[in-house]
């Protein structure tokens, strides 16, 4: 058999952190910043993690699991 290819663009975008759970960062943060307040852009700074219901998805392009 074969092996299984990580999806390259999801290996750029994703990480996995210590406790499994699957890291993204947040989009809307690359232009047009003037019009957004500088709460939201601070807080689109930071990164967040994959709901519930896309974590089958991103973990199957990542390999990681069955």
């Amino acid at each position: 058999m074969p092996k299984m290819k990580t999806n390259s663009s999801a290996k750029k975008r994703f990480s996995l952190t210590g406790t499994g759970k699957i890291k993204r960062n947040n989009a809307y943060k690359s232009h047009i910043l003037t019009k957004m307040s500088t709460k939201r852009k601070r807080a689109l700074g930071n990164a967040s993690m994959v709901t519930d219901a896309d974590m089958g998805n991103v973990k199957r392009m990542l390999c990681i699991g069955k």
